[in-house]
């Protein structure tokens, strides 16, 4: 029986698609995104960083980078955090949608960066914080499924 596992490692052009509402918290995602990048062997000149308004604005930037084949893989990050409205609800809710009709609808591997928190110290905290970077997390999640995609010969485009 054959068992297929992806590798951190290099795998073509990465998107990394970033919120800038709550730029406090999505820049540490970012830097931890693009440390894991490098770590797996992706040269700078291969990481290309698009900044969005806020979260809900992921959907359509990620689409775009997926549908032009230009990358292997895209890396969503964004932080929502909980105020008194329930806006929170919508904009985490219907990015969350977006993001994985993104993935289904292109093949492409999109890392899940998006941050869901109720105050701002949470989000800190998984952003570099006491409980990691969840936005290392999410390339790394993205660079292994582009790998395995290309271990079972499923096309994706180099740099």
């Amino acid at each position: 029986m054959a068992e297929l596992s992806g590798r951190l490692r290099r795998v073509g052009r990465v998107a990394i698609v970033v919120s800038r509402y709550n730029e406090l918290v999505t820049s540490r995602l970012l830097q931890g995104a693009r440390a894991c990048c490098v770590e797996a062997g992706v040269p700078e000149t291969d990481i290309e960083v698009l900044w969005v308004p806020g979260a809900f604005e992921l959907v359509v930037a990620t689409n775009a980078a997926a549908a032009s084949s230009r990358f292997s893989c895209v890396i969503a990050l964004g932080a929502v955090i909980r105020g008194d409205t329930p806006h929170f609800d919508f904009v985490a809710g219907e990015t969350t949608r977006g993001l994985g009709e993104v993935v289904l609808r292109y093949g492409r591997p999109v890392g899940f960066g998006l941050l869901t928190v109720d105050t701002l110290a949470q989000g800190q905290d998984r952003a570099g914080g006491k409980a990691g970077n969840k936005g290392y997390e999410a390339a790394e999640a993205a660079l292994r499924s582009a790998d395995l995609l290309m271990q079972m010969g499923i096309d994706a485009p180099r740099s």
